[in-house]
């Protein structure tokens, strides 16, 4: 159930914005998300299909850009990406580290079809 409430904020969020920019229609909307955010994108992109209908996202596409987790050793200040489930810095060697990386989930961009070039004519 988590998927349906964070896919309820994204379309909330393009939706919104997307008529202050007086869009008639949202075409695609741009995701990143983190390694770490626990989100699965087959379940986002199926509640959006859901949600959306009746909406002006209706058939938008959802586009997925997934980050890496990186991890910031506290002793040397290196950042790397663990290699299975070794912590340890690959410069000290020391287990000691802070994520700085790979929680994210957020929109990147929303594209969207302008009302007052819908089908090449202003729309009144």
């Amino acid at each position: 159930m988590h998927e349906m409430a964070v896919t309820q904020s994204v379309l909330d969020i393009a939706v919104k914005h997307a008529l202050r920019a007086g869009a008639s229609r949202i075409t695609r909307i741009n995701l990143v998300i983190g390694e770490l955010s626990g989100v699965v994108d087959d379940s986002v992109q199926f509640y959006f299909d859901f949600l959306s209908r009746d909406t002006i996202a209706a058939g938008a596409e959802l586009v997925f850009e997934r980050h890496p987790a990186v991890y910031r050793c506290r002793e040397c200040k290196t950042d790397f990406h663990p290699a299975g489930y070794d912590w340890t810095c690959p410069s000290c060697g020391e287990l000691a580290f802070e994520v700085v990386a790979g929680r994210e989930f957020r929109i990147e961009s929303i594209e969207v079809e302008d009302r007052l070039t819908e089908g090449g004519n202003p729309v009144e």
